[in-house]
Order: structure tokens, then C-alpha cells, then sequence
């Protein structure tokens, strides 16, 4: 009878830890936080008791290279119904999986993507666990040989199934501003402080869906699977197929980014 499991009343946060250290924790922590507020929802635990939560996992878990997951839902109730319950206490879910991270070389070999429209709602910018949308829009990809489906709204392309959007088109990375349609990506904010870093030229706009397919690079961005470089894009080779320049500079300042962390 968790309010969850009966309607996905609940939010989540997946967070990769590198040699025992949660990467971006307090920002990964200030996106629930924003979640939980979102869906009206106070949150349980402070940042030293989430902290202490994934110390213990990470211990238990034999340490080194994991992923935690986090879920908080709005908690039992004893009668299903719409209306938020008084007095319930939010559930709170958290494991730890290994994490295993993919080598430049083997990054570099990036994936093949289609583009779908996009079903889902329209508070998109909150990470809710109300994901069948997304389950279906990504399987329509993997039903057809591709690995992530771009998702296209209005005529522009917004994010992918699972990963925020990067495109390069001379010189320039591109890519769509924060708003109600697109989750804010702890790696997409990486990202971009990487490329001012790096003197990289880069905008955050509105990508229309056509400007996909004359595209240098497209790269898609997600904590657990870092920078993806996309080679394909409905079954077409995005620039000349290979993992762009731009890209290689990326993926080198991101991994010296992790090593110094």
C-alpha cells in the first residue's frame, strides 16, 4: 500500500561513486531535494544523514567503483486514494550496485540513436519514478538495433529516453536549455564548466529537430554512462561516423576531472 508502488508517488536519484566517493553528492542531493519539493514532499533526512546512508552502503558493498540508487516516496497508506494522506511517513529505498565504467577506447565506439516523439509529461524536470513513458520510448529504440531514443517535441529535440543532449556543429556544443520538458543533468552541468574550462564555445538554446541530421558530433550525457558519443542516428552516420575531436577533448578533461576528485 506504499504510495510509490500504487502511483508512482516518489522521486529518485542515481549516483555514481568513484575509489568510495559519491561524484557531485551535494548536487545530486540539491536536485532531490528540489524533486521532493516539487511533488510537495518535506524532505526526510538532512545532508549528513543521506551522507552517512551512503557511506554504509559503500562499505557494505566492498567499496570502489558502485552506483547508489535512492528512491523516497510519499510513505504507506492505508486507503488508496488520490488526495495526500495527514500524518504518513515518507519510505525511504536505497542499494548500491558495482558500477562499472566504460574505458575512453570503449566510449569511443559510441552508440546509435533514433529520434521519437515525446509522450511523457510535463514536469519532466522532476526525477520522478513515473518512467513508463520513458521504459516504452526507449524500447521502441532497442526494438529497432539502436541504444537510446532522442525525444522530439514541437519540432525540437529535447533529451534522450534517459540521457541529456549535446550537439557540436562547427566547432560549437549545443544544448537545450533547463526548463519543464528536460531534466538538469548532474553531467550535463559537468559538462558545460568543462567546456568553459576548456575554452570550448558553447550556448544552451532550443535545438530544432532537423538540425540533428547536419550535426559535427552528438553527444548524450548521463552520471552512470558519462559522455556518449552517438555514431548513428536513424540508421545515417552522424558527421563522418567516428567519435568527433571535440569529443575526444571532452572525454579527456572529464576523466582528469574524476582523477583529480
Amino acid at each position: 500500500m506504499d504510495r510509490g508502488f500504487l502511483f508512482g508517488d516518489s522521486v529518485y536519484e542515481v549516483i555514481p561513486v568513484y575509489n568510495n566517493k559519491p561524484f557531485r553528492a551535494e548536487q545530486h542531493l540539491t536536485r532531490l531535494a528540489n524533486s521532493l519539493a516539487a511533488i510537495q514532499l518535506t524532505t526526510p533526512l538532512d545532508n549528513n544523514n543521506w551522507h552517512k546512508i551512503f557511506a554504509e552502503l559503500i562499505q557494505q558493498n566492498g567499496g570502489g567503483h558502485q552506483s547508489i540508487y535512492l528512491q523516497c516516496t510519499r510513505g504507506f497508506s492505508p486507503l488508496r486514494d488520490f488526495p495526500f494522506p495527514n500524518n504518513i511517513k515518507p519510505t525511504i529505498f536505497a542499494y548500491s550496485a558495482p558500477l562499472h565504467s566504460k574505458s575512453v577506447a570503449e566510449l569511443s565506439q559510441g552508440i546509435s540513436a533514433i529520434t521519437v516523439k515525446d509522450i511523457r509529461w510535463l514536469r519532466c524536470d522532476i526525477k520522478s519514478t513515473n518512467l513508463l513513458a520513458n521504459v516504452l520510448l526507449r524500447q521502441q529504440a532497442v526494438a529497432q538495433g539502436a541504444q537510446e531514443a532522442i525525444l522530439v517535441r514541437d519540432g525540437f529535440a529535447v533529451e534522450g529516453s534517459a540521457t541529456n543532449l549535446f550537439v557540436v556543429k562547427k566547432a560549437k556544443l549545443i544544448t537545450p536549455v533547463k526548463n519543464n520538458l528536460l531534466l538538469g543533468g548532474i553531467t550535463r552541468e559537468v559538462v558545460l564548466e568543462l567546456a568553459a574550462q576548456q575554452k570550448i564555445t558553447f550556448v544552451e538554446r532550443a535545438i530544432k529537430e532537423k538540425e540533428l541530421s547536419t550535426a559535427d558530433e552528438i553527444w548524450l550525457t548521463s552520471s552512470n554512462r558519462e559522455i556518449m558519443p552517438v555514431m548513428q542516428l536513424n540508421t545515417k552516420p552522424v558527421g563522418d561516423g567516428q567519435a568527433g575531436p571535440l569529443w575526444r577533448k571532452m572525454i579527456a578533461a572529464y576523466q582528469e576531472f574524476k582523477q583529480k576528485l
